[in-house]
């Protein structure tokens, strides 16, 4: 397979979604290889021209950014850097999150103001390309002064320490290189510190979830159809008029949507005996299109982290600067990924209520969705369980970027809790994914009580597509085997 080449303008979230889901190797371009080139020759250049003091090249790090560093010491000060920054704990993140990590690095320093050497750009897209993905673990990043812990994970293999995964397989780094060919790299002045200052463990996630947030606004919206079809419910309040007067754009779109997936419908174009809904039906463009406006806003945000540069120090050969600033923080990430926790939650807990009102006996649908309630419970307790799911999301979105703790003496005294706010998100997208499977698992179990009237072609074909995967209950059964087949069929297919 041809090579992505990554240069010098950042990545698209697109290129990035697209470089991940087809497992495309990775290259520099020549553009960004002479940049690298440039960048690496002139800081040598000037450490033999003048010993003023550099941050982190010559100085110690955090607190002891006084400290000099004799030059026979820059490359052990380095190594030693990420030796004692590799102090992550918990569970290992996601093989996916890795390889993201790994293509973010690549491209912040492929911009040409990081100074690293060519090899080591080289060995991680040959990390990449080899899938040898470093065990990475998910807790030890403030989200200030980069994402230093699991940033040093990612890049203890360039020393042939640490653990990696090949094919499946956790091993030692050391046996990963000797498989591979590879001698460990001998790190240069500041290449340490390139490597664990960034943004690139925040903004891999941050970057996943978008693309996740995104496809599960749509799956909402196309849940909620079904569920409104199968909950009698009534079309008006989805008029284009409604919406042009309340100039939301993810209101408008959502509203669009339901009226385009609802086009057909023998069930929503009936007399009904209801003149409103409740609002979890009656509002769906409003719920569902504020939090397609705020993962829109939070993309705005990814896509510009994908083109920032946020190592520490930055180097600027053309105009013979280094400067020590800190575009590590990672505060714009942390205040989106919070914003987008709220946002996914509420696609849950909007979801919930309708599951809620399906099983209610309502409409002429029969109690907990079975023929004969009291001897079988049927779909009473899977809306305990998205209960349980959504209040544990209400608790996630406590927003983590509201927290700051001193570290390194006080000298890092205020950091974002970015990381965190990654793993709270994370963790809230997965549970919304179990909480829409519910309620279509429920809302199907409905529609099949409306028959012989049927709902629109898209309903309809949704319905019939689930329906290979997960029959009709007519009498109880193991519930959990139906709701795991439901959230396969959710992340796998596209309906």
């Amino acid at each position: 397979m041809k090579p992505h080449l990554i240069g010098t303008v950042g990545l698209e979230l697109a290129e990035l979604a697209h470089i991940l889901t087809t497992r495309s190797p990775i290259a520099l371009d020549p553009d960004a290889t002479a940049a690298v080139k440039r960048s690496h020759a002139y800081l040598r250049d000037r450490l033999k021209n003048s010993d003023a003091p550099i941050y982190g090249v010559n100085t110690g790090f955090g607190s002891l950014a006084d400290t000099r560093i004799d030059k026979k010491d820059l490359a052990q000060l380095q190594k030693n850097l990420v030796m004692s920054h590799a102090c992550g704990s918990g569970d290992p993140v996601p093989a996916e999150i890795v390889r993201a990590m790994l293509v973010l690095k690549v491209q912040n320093m492929a911009f040409g103001h990081s100074a690293v050497a060519p090899a080591t750009v080289q060995r991680l897209f040959d990390m990449y390309n080899a899938d040898m993905l470093p065990v990475v673990y998910e807790r030890g990043s403030l989200g200030a002064s980069g994402d230093l812990a699991p940033l040093a994970h990612l890049s203890l293999p360039l020393l042939g320490l640490g653990e990696v995964i090949v094919a499946g397989k956790r091993m030692s780094a050391g046996q990963a290189l000797k498989k591979f060919g590879w001698a460990p790299l001998e790190l240069g002045p500041k290449e340490g510190l390139a490597l664990l200052n960034g943004t690139q463990f925040m903004n891999a996630y941050a970057a996943l979830l978008v693309l996740k947030a995104t496809r599960l606004a749509d799956l909402a919206d196309r849940i909620a159809a079904m569920s409104l079809d199968a909950y009698d419910g009534r079309t008006e309040p989805f008029h284009a008029s409604v919406h042009a007067v309340r100039p939301h754009p993810g209101q408008a779109v959502v509203a669009g949507h339901l009226r385009e997936l609802l086009q057909g419908s023998g069930i929503a174009t009936r007399a009904k005996k209801h003149v409103q809904d409740p609002y979890s039906f009656r509002c769906i463009p409003q719920v569902h299109g504020a939090s397609r406006d705020a993962i829109a806003y939070v993309e705005r945000v990814v896509e510009r982290e994908l083109e920032a540069v946020t190592d520490n120090p930055t180097v600027f050969d053309d105009e013979d600067l280094i400067v020590s600033a800190g575009n590590f923080h990672g505060q714009p990430l942390a205040l989106a990924l919070d914003f987008l926790a709220i946002a996914v939650a509420e696609l849950g807990s909007i979801s919930e209520r309708r599951t809620y009102k399906l099983i209610g006996g309502q409409r002429g649908l029969p109690a907990y969705l079975v023929a004969k309630p009291g001897i079988n419970s049927g779909f009473m307790i899977p809306q305990y369980t998205a209960a349980s799911l959504v209040s544990a999301n209400k608790q996630r979105c406590m927003p983590n970027s509201v927290d700051t703790i001193d570290s390194s003496n006080g000298q890092e005294d205020h950091v974002s809790m970015g990381a965190a706010a990654a793993l709270k998100t994370w963790a809230v997208v997965q549970d919304v994914e179990r909480i829409l499977a519910i309620e279509l698992l429920n809302a199907a179990q409905a529609l099949d009580f409306r028959r012989p009237a049927k709902s629109s072609p898209a309903v309809e074909r949704m319905h019939a597509q689930l329906r290979k995967h997960v029959a009709f209950v007519e009498n109880d059964v193991v519930m959990h085997d139906h709701m795991e087949e439901v959230l396969r069929f959710v992340r796998g297919s596209i309906i």
